[in-house]
Order: C-alpha cells, then sequence, then structure tokens
C-alpha cells in the first residue's frame, strides 16, 4: 500500500461530500493517473461511480456493500475493496475516522 507519492499534481481545493463528512483532496500522478486522498467521518454514505475504483484503507476501518450485492465487506487499515465502473457502494464507518486513497481506472 502506497504511503508516499512522489512527483504528483494536487488540486488544493478539496472535494466536500456529505456537509463536511466525507473529504478529499485530488491527486494526479506523473504518468496521467488519477487518485484521491481523504478520509471519511463515522456515518452512513453512497457513492456513485463512473470509472472503476480501487479503495484502500490506510487508517481505520469500515463496512461496505456494492450495489447489486448482499455481502457485506469489513475492511481494516492495510485491506482495499474494488468498485466496477457505472456502479456504486455504501460505506459505513463507525466510531472513528476511516482515511483511504482511491485508484480511479483500476482494477
Amino acid at each position: 500500500m502506497s504511503t508516499l507519492f512522489e512527483n504528483v499534481s494536487v488540486a488544493t481545493k478539496a472535494n466536500v461530500y456529505f456537509d463536511g463528512k466525507v473529504v478529499s483532496h485530488s491527486l494526479t500522478l506523473a504518468d496521467g493517473r488519477k487518485k484521491s486522498l481523504g478520509v471519511i467521518f463515522p456515518g452512513e454514505y453512497h457513492f456513485g461511480t463512473g470509472e472503476p475504483e480501487v479503495m484502500e484503507i490506510t487508517s481505520g476501518a469500515c463496512s461496505v456493500l456494492l450495489d447489486g450485492g448482499s455481502e457485506t465487506l469489513e475492511v481494516a487499515a492495510g485491506a482495499a475493496f474494488e468498485v466496477v465502473g457505472n456502479s456504486g457502494f455504501t460505506i459505513t464507518v463507525k466510531d472513528v475516522p476511516c482515511e483511504y486513497i482511491c485508484s480511479f481506472g483500476q482494477p
């Protein structure tokens, strides 16, 4: 799991969702790949996807239900989950904030 990105462009304007309970910043790597780094405060939130995503949890933990799925995934720091494009997921965070790195256009 990457914890340091070199030679990146960072959007200084934050992406703020759900009244500030989910906040991220967008990154563009030197090779053009896009990522976001963010924090999700306790609560339940639904996100739609345009392109495939890989969500790496770097701190805390969450529960995830993929759109169309019936099994809730428990994801802790050091683990990841994948979301197909043109889909979505519901993420639930309890107790302490969950930090993540989202990679777009993958897998």
